[in-house]
Parts: structure tokens; C-alpha cells; sequence
């Protein structure tokens, strides 16, 4: 008999240095803790993935799993600055985020991540960190060898798909946060703006 769960739109995940990471989670609506499943993207679980997210982590938590769904740093709804892809500020905020998971009261300490691409990326490289709590990871269309078997090098370089991504991502990230989830959502825009890092031109 599949479980009833609570949807929770909106909530904050507190880092280390004072900046807040947004997530979208589905909570089982039983009496004990139960495992967690994360997925941790930069594609706005506010309106990006949302569609995918609805068909996707409704599953899981109706078959007993908590589900936590967080926007990177600088991306969606989080605070802070996009700086790179897998880069050291996301996969430490991705070890806090693991951290923070496991102390609720919903969750059990044990935690698997799942990933297509960037998740499945992210996932394997925080798996290299051996966080307590992380016990699994299912990575999807990823790989541990970005130079061999990632997008942009393959062995060499593709220019026309390196240029084609960077200036898709550029445009992407560049979205703002929603109003209703941050007061401060045009100064952050302004600033996300500035600072967001053209990749295109580290990868061509």
C-alpha cells in the first residue's frame, strides 16, 4: 500500500557560512524515520525540473522515502553565486547538505543520491568524499572521467557543443529567484547577473 506524503514547496538548508540553500521536499507520512533520497541540481525546482520532479520523487516517497530536491548555490532559489560545475563550494555545500539530512528527525542517517548528468556528476564526486551518511548513488548519463567521457573534452574538444552549452547555461542560470521565496530576489538577480561565470569560454 503506497504512503501518503507532505509536500513541502519551500524550505532552507543553513551552510556553514550563513547562505541558505532552497529545497522542495516529499516527507512520508509515517511514524519512524525513514532513508532519503537527494537530488542536487542547478535546474530550478521551482519551475525547471518541476514537471520531472512531480512524476519522479512522488514515487519514491509514496514507497516509504524522504525526498529532497535542492537548487546549487546561485541557481533556483538558493543564495550565494553560481561559480562552476562541480566545483569545491558545491560539492562542500552538497557534504553540509548531507549533513543537514541525516540530523532531521524525519530521516534515519542514511541517505542514497540520484542523478542524470550534473546529479549523477555531483553524486559521484561527493560519494569520493565519504561522507557518513551518503550510502548509495544512482548516476545516470555521468561518469567519473570528465576528460575522457564528459561533454566538453572527450578526449579533445567539441567546440560546437561547448559553445552551444555555455551560452545555454549562461542564459539559464541567469533567471532570478522567485519573489515569493526571496524578499531580496532583484538585488540577488543584479548580482547573480555580474558574477555568473561565462563557461563556454573555460571549456572552448
Amino acid at each position: 500500500m503506497p504512503n501518503a506524503y507532505d509536500l513541502i514547496d519551500t524550505t532552507w538548508i543553513d551552510l556553514p557560512d550563513g547562505r541558505r540553500l532552497a529545497a522542495r521536499m516529499w516527507l512520508p507520512q509515517v511514524e519512524t524515520p525513514v532513508p532519503a533520497i537527494l537530488e542536487y541540481l542547478p535546474y530550478r525546482k521551482g519551475d525547471g525540473t518541476a514537471p520531472r520532479d512531480e512524476t519522479t520523487h512522488t514515487v519514491f516517497a509514496s514507497e516509504g522515502y524522504a525526498c529532497i530536491r535542492v537548487d546549487i548555490a546561485g541557481t533556483g532559489d538558493s543564495e550565494g553565486v553560481f561559480d562552476d560545475e562541480y566545483s569545491e563550494q558545491e560539492l562542500s555545500d552538497g557534504e553540509a547538505v548531507l549533513a543537514w539530512i541525516a540530523a532531521q528527525d524525519w530521516c534515519d542517517g542514511n541517505i542514497g543520491m540520484i542523478g542524470i548528468s550534473w546529479g549523477g556528476f555531483n553524486g559521484l564526486q561527493l560519494a569520493y568524499r565519504r561522507p557518513e551518511a551518503l550510502k548509495a548513488v544512482v548516476s545516470v548519463a555521468s561518469t567519473s572521467d570528465r576528460y575522457a567521457d564528459d561533454i566538453h573534452f572527450m578526449g579533445g574538444c567539441l567546440l560546437s557543443d561547448n559553445a552551444n552549452w555555455g551560452s545555454q547555461m549562461f542564459a539559464y542560470q541567469s533567471r532570478p529567484a522567485n519573489p515569493k521565496n526571496r524578499s531580496d530576489w532583484r538585488a540577488d538577480w543584479i548580482k547573480r547577473i555580474e558574477e555568473m561565470p561565462f563557461m563556454a569560454a573555460d571549456w572552448l
